[in-house]
């Protein structure tokens, strides 16, 4: 049961939560499961800001849970900070902010998604808000067999919709072999599509826009920079002319076309400018 206090909770203040059960997804990514009644009502494409004691704070895309009050992460051990939060065991706590950010824009119809490793986490959240006439197809995007996951779950979420689900690894050793943007462009000639929602690594979403642009479809991507706030405080997450925290982390294809950075630079720890 949620207390009065809790349900006047800061958003801008760290609540500290413990975690209660670690689902092996791949080799190298686990999904963080606690309970949280702010977090566990984010809407699709929101994150929390998530401190490791000791160690840094990052931002995480807020993963669904099947179980009621309850919100996850889910984390691929990269960094410093990533592979900490990874090497969370069952009882350990970190600290939440949040949510943050805005939102997907949710269409009806024929919906494309399309995701390749974690960026699949906001797509997730984003199935649990379309109505059971939609007819859905998701795209999961990977290098290899033994880093595919959410196969099982998208097939279960729209166990009620007319759907379809797309694996493509780089490699060849399951589903399509080659580029997610590849299998996407031969979907387009074969189906037409309402909407298009993507997240992922940069130069895919960068793909993904400009086929679905080309193709006249309204399309949008959750984008990812260096946070240090999520607030609009810092800076450090400058994307051209806006802030990812504050104004994203969701874009339309309409500004992202326009955005001078999108798909080709981006901002390194210390704000210095790097390409793709």
């Amino acid at each position: 049961m949620v207390t009065w206090l809790e349900s006047q909770r800061n958003t801008d203040s760290t609540t500290i939560i413990t975690i209660e059960k670690i689902i092996d997804e791949t080799p190298t990514v686990r999904t963080l499961v606690f309970s949280d009644e702010f977090l566990s009502k984010a809407l699709p494409g929101q994150f929390a800001m998530v401190w490791i004691p000791g160690i840094n704070e990052l931002p995480m895309s807020i993963m669904i849970s099947q179980e009621k009050g309850k919100a996850a992460f889910t984390v691929r051990k990269h960094g410093l900070a990533s592979t900490a939060l990874y090497s969370m065991k069952s009882g350990d706590q970190v600290g939440v902010r949040g949510p943050y950010g805005n939102s997907f824009t949710i269409q009806q119809g024929r919906l494309l998604l399309v995701g390749g490793g974690t960026g699949l986490v906001p797509l997730m959240r984003l199935v649990t808000f379309l109505k059971k006439s939609d007819d859905v197809t998701i795209m999961i995007g990977a290098k290899t067999k033994e880093e595919v996951f959410f196969e099982g779950l998208a097939n279960k979420l729209l166990d009620q919709n007319k759907h379809r689900i797309v694996v493509v690894t780089e490699d060849g050793t399951y589903g399509k072999s080659g580029l997610v943007t590849d299998t996407m462009q031969i979907l387009l000639k074969e189906n037409t599509f309402d909407a298009v929602y993507t997240c992922g690594p940069e130069k895919m979403m960068h793909k993904v826009i400009q086929l679905a642009s080309k193709n006249k479809i309204y399309a949008e991507a959750s984008i990812e920079r260096m946070m240090k706030c999520g607030m609009g405080l810092c800076g450090s997450c400058c994307f051209d002319d806006v802030l990812v925290c504050k104004d994203g982390t969701v874009f339309n294809s309409q500004y992202l076309l326009t955005n001078k950075e999108f798909g080709y630079i981006h901002r390194n720890k210390s704000g210095i400018l790097e390409s793709y």
